[in-house]
């Protein structure tokens, strides 16, 4: 599934691709360097994807939705939760004790959301948005998503203005950090399936 399309769509190619990595996680032999490389490419995609919804997918939301502050309100508080599990899992090796239940969480939290998403949130916005609008949604989000921060950052203000000011600056040193490390980098010999 490629990227592309409107908000809804792009959003929708992030969850699918979540879902895959999950079933890589799980496939993954317990304890492996394979299952932790994994961890940190959800986390990757999870906080980019988090970091542009809440930059103009949940502000859209707020104008558009009859009840979209606290619709907005409890997505952010989604978030807030995932991030803070992705924190816990950031500091972990694969071998941890706790590593296994944590990306069990984790997968439930994020499974929660979307699906959330997908069957209440995502249908109204589609029903109180013009296509064009959905459009100019989905080229903002793949922008900012190019930019944001890949590591998780649960401190950081979570409305839009300033996400729209700091996330670039965060986004640029985690990619210098993961660039340094090899973070989220398949290895050798391996493609991506």
């Amino acid at each position: 599934m490629g990227h592309g399309g409107d908000v809804i769509e792009e959003l929708t190619t992030d969850h699918r691709e979540v879902d895959r990595l999950f079933e890589q996680i799980e496939a993954a032999a317990a304890g492996s360097p394979e299952r932790k490389r994994l961890v940190d490419q959800v986390t990757m995609e999870l906080v980019r994807h988090s970091v542009a919804e809440e930059e103009y997918l949940y502000p859209a939301v707020r104008r558009h939705l009859p009840d979209g502050d606290a619709t907005a309100d409890k997505e952010i508080a989604d978030h807030g939760t995932v991030e803070r599990l992705l924190k816990d899992l950031e500091g972990r090796d694969a071998g941890a004790s706790d590593f296994d239940v944590l990306v069990r969480k984790l997968k439930t939290e994020v499974t929660s959301h979307v699906r959330d998403e997908e069957t209440n949130l995502f249908p109204q916005l589609r029903r109180a948005c013009d296509k064009e609008a959905l459009h100019e949604l989905g080229e903002k989000v793949r922008s900012a998503k190019k930019t944001a921060p890949t590591r998780p950052h649960p401190g950081a203000p979570d409305n839009a203005s300033a996400l729209k000011l700091l996330a670039p600056g965060a986004g640029l040193v985690d990619r210098a950090r993961d660039l340094v490390t090899g973070r989220g980098k398949q290895p050798k010999g391996k493609e991506e399936g």
